[in-house]
C-alpha cells in the first residue's frame, strides 16, 4: 500500500509531505484546489508520462518521491530482483523516486538506484491502479479484462497450465520447424553432398598426409645434391686415409702393446672397436640413403600430384588439408542423415500433435470456464448497478474466440467488457460508450466484485462522484468503504456523501503566497472534517444546519 507521497515544485505545490493510512482516504476541495496536481504527481512516481509544464515556474526541477509498503514476498520484489533492483529488507518500504527537469528530462530511481522509466511504470502499475475517465491502465485497458475475468473465477492453475502446454507446444513446433529446415536445405545439396563425398572419397585423404609429403617432395627435389654430398661423405669414409682405416690401424698398434699396457689400454682400445662399429653403420647408412635419392623423376612428379590434388581439394571446400578427413566424415553422416530424415520428422511432427492435442484440450476447457464465470460476473455486477443510479445499464462480459494465429500462453479465446447504457442500444467497448460519471461507477461496481482477485494493493478513484448526489452517491461511498477493507483506496471526490465514509480525509486547498499561488495539503479530523463536509453541502456559506447534517452524515457512517 501507499504509506507516503512527498511532492515537491509541481505545478501549483511547493512541498508537501503526506502519509496514508490503510482503508478509504478521501481527499475533497474546491474545483480548481489541485486535487489532479496530485493525481498527476503521483503518476509521475509511478512512471506515467510526465512534460515540462508539471514543473512549478521558476524551480530547476520537480521532485516527487513515493514509499510503499510491500510483501518480501510479492511478485514484484521478484521482478525487481530480476532487473538487478535490490528489493527492500524486511519492514522497509518500497522508494520510487521521479526528478523532472524544467528542460523536460526525467530520472527514475528504485531505492535510490536509478532505473529505466519502463521499469518505474511497471513497478508502478503492480502497486497502483487509478481508475476514472482519463486513466489508461486498469480496467480501462481491454488487455485487463481477460486477467479480470480468470482472477473472478479463480482461474489460475487452469491459466498456469495452459500457459505450460502452449510453451510444450511452441518448443515442439520449433524442433520441428528447425528439421524441416535443415533436411530441405540438404535435400536441395543433396546432389552436390554426394559429388563432394565421393570425390574424397576416391582422394581418400589421411592425417597428417600433407606435411608427409611436403617433406618427400623437398628430398626429391633436392636429389642430386644430396646424392653428390652423400658420395663425398662415402669417399672420405672409405678412402684409403679414411676414418675406418685410421680407427683400425690404431686399434691394431695398441693391442700389440696391449700385455704391456697390464690393461690400462682395455678402455681405449673398447672405445675405437665402438667407434669402427659406428662408422660401419653409418656407411650402411649413407649408402642405402644415396639409393633412395637417386634422382627418380617419376617418383617426384607422383609425390607433387597426390600433394596438389589434396591443396585443390581443401581450396574447393575452403578448408585446410588437415581438415580433409573429417569433412569426408561430416558430409557421409549428413548423406547417412538423408535416408534417417523421414523417421526423424514423422517422430517430431507426432510430438507436435500430441503437444498441439494437449494445448488446445486444456485451452477449451478454459474457455468453457470463462464462458461460465462471464456469465456470473455480468449478474454480480449487474446486482451493484442500480444502486449506482444505473439501474438501465447493461454489463456483458464477451468471451470470444480468437484465429488459430491469435492463440497464445493465455488460451484460445479473448475477454472485453461491454456496456449499453440506454434500453434497446446494443453493447460497446466499456471505455468507448459510458460517459465519464457512469464509466467511473461502471469500474467502481467491477471492482467491488473483483476485490478478491486484487492483486494491486493501492486504488485510485478520480472523481467516481461525478454527476451523482444523495442516495446514490451514499451508495458510491458505501461500495467505496467495502472495497477498502480488502484494499488500500483514494478517491477524489466533490460528494460529501462520499466523503463521510472515509477513514482518512484529505483537504486539498489553495492560497496566495508571497505574490503566488501554492496548494496544499491537510489532514482533517474531528471539527475540521465537520466543516469540511459542512462546506460540501452549503457551499461557501456554512450553515448551522449544513453542519447538523455533516454530523448526521458522519455519525451514520460510523454505525
Amino acid at each position: 500500500m501507499l504509506i507516503a507521497l512527498a511532492i515537491r515544485d509541481v505545478v501549483l505545490i511547493d512541498r508537501i509531505a503526506l502519509s496514508f493510512l490503510p482503508g478509504l482516504c478521501v481527499l475533497t476541495g474546491e474545483t480548481g484546489a489541485g486535487k489532479s496536481i496530485l493525481l498527476d504527481a503521483l503518476g509521475l512516481a509511478l512512471g506515467m508520462r510526465g512534460s515540462a509544464a508539471l514543473v512549478r515556474p521558476g524551480a530547476d526541477a520537480a521532485t516527487v518521491i513515493a514509499e510503499f509498503g510491500v510483501d518480501a514476498d510479492a511478485p514484484l520484489c521478484a521482478l525487481l530482483a530480476e532487473r538487478g533492483v535490490a528489493a527492500p529488507e524486511p519492514g522497509e518500504p518500497l522508494i520510487l523516486r521521479r526528478v523532472l527537469g524544467a528542460d523536460g528530462r526525467s530520472r527514475a530511481f528504485i531505492n535510490d538506484q536509478a532505473v529505466s522509466i519502463a521499469l518505474m511504470r511497471e513497478a508502478g502499475e503492480a502497486l497502483v491502479e487509478i481508475e476514472g475517465q482519463f486513466a489508461s491502465h486498469g480496467l480501462m485497458d481491454p488487455a485487463s479484462h481477460r486477467a479480470a475475468l480468470d482472477g473472478f473465477a479463480g482461474l489460475a492453475a487452469e491459466v498456469a497450465d495452459v500457459a505450460r502446454l502452449w510453451r510444450a507446444l511452441a518448443e515442439a513446433e520449433k524442433a520441428l520447424d528447425s528439421a524441416e529446415a535443415d533436411i530441405a536445405r540438404a535435400r536441395a545439396d543433396e546432389d552436390w553432398l554426394r559429388h563432394a563425398a565421393a570425390e574424397l572419397a576416391a582422394l581418400d585423404p589421411q592425417e597428417d598426409e600433407e606435411t608427409e609429403l611436403a617433406g618427400q617432395r623437398a628430398y626429391l627435389m633436392h636429389g642430386e645434391k644430396l646424392v653428390a654430398a652423400m658420395a663425398e661423405a662415402e669417399k672420405a669414409l672409405t678412402d684409403r686415409s679414411g676414418v675406418p682405416e685410421r680407427i683400425g690401424s690404431a686399434m691394431r698398434t695398441l693391442e700389440r702393446q696391449g700385455q704391456q699396457a697390464a690393461g690400462r689400454l682395455d678402455a681405449v682400445i673398447e672405445s675405437l672397436s665402438r667407434a669402427a662399429d659406428a662408422t660401419e653403420e653409418a656407411l650402411a647408412a649413407l649408402r642405402s640413403a644415396m639409393a633412395d635419392a637417386e634422382p627418380d623423376p617419376q617418383r617426384l612428379e607422383s609425390c607433387e600430384e597426390r600433394l596438389f590434388a589434396l591443396r585443390a581439394a581443401a581450396r574447393k571446400h575452403s578448408t585446410t588439408v588437415e581438415a580433409l578427413p573429417a569433412l569426408r566424415e561430416r558430409l557421409e553422416a549428413q548423406l547417412g542423415g538423408l535416408e534417417e530424415a523421414t523417421g526423424a520428422l514423422q517422430r517430431l511432427a507426432l510430438a507436435r500433435n500430441e503437444a498441439r492435442a494437449a494445448y488446445e484440450k486444456a485451452a477449451t476447457a478454459l474457455s468453457a470456464k470463462r464462458q461460465k464465470a462471464a456469465a456470473a460476473l455480468d449478474a454480480a455486477v449487474s446486482g451493484e448497478l442500480p444502486p449506482l443510479r444505473l439501474e438501465k445499464a447493461r454489463f456483458v462480459t464477451v468471451v470470444e474466440p480468437r484465429g488459430r494465429d491469435s492463440w497464445g500462453e493465455h488460451g484460445i479465446d479473448r475477454a472485453r467488457f461491454e456496456v449499453s447504457t440506454n434500453p434497446g442500444m446494443p453493447t460497446g467497448p466499456i471505455d468507448r460508450i459510458a460517459s465519464g460519471g457512469e464509466l467511473a461507477r461502471f469500474l467502481l461496481a467491477l471492482k467491488v466484485v473483483l476485490h478478491a482477485a486484487h492483486a494491486v494493493p493501492t486504488l485510485v478513484f478520480d472523481e467516481v462522484d461525478s454527476g451523482i448526489g444523495g442516495a446514490t452517491a451514499a451508495a458510491v461511498g458505501e461500495r467505496l468503504a467495502r472495497l477498502a477493507d480488502g484494499v488500500q483506496v483514494l478517491a477524489i471526490t466533490h460528494s460529501p456523501q462520499v466523503a463521510a465514509f472515509g477513514s482518512q480525509h484529505l483537504r486539498v486547498a489553495k492560497s496566495e503566497r508571497a505574490g503566488g499561488t501554492v496548494t496544499a495539503v491537510d489532514e482533517l479530523a474531528g471539527g475540521d472534517r465537520r466543516e469540511e463536509i459542512a462546506r460540501m453541502l452549503a457551499g461557501a456559506s456554512i450553515t448551522d444546519e449544513a453542519r447538523a447534517a455533516a454530523d448526521s452524515l458522519m455519525a451514520d457512517r460510523s454505525r
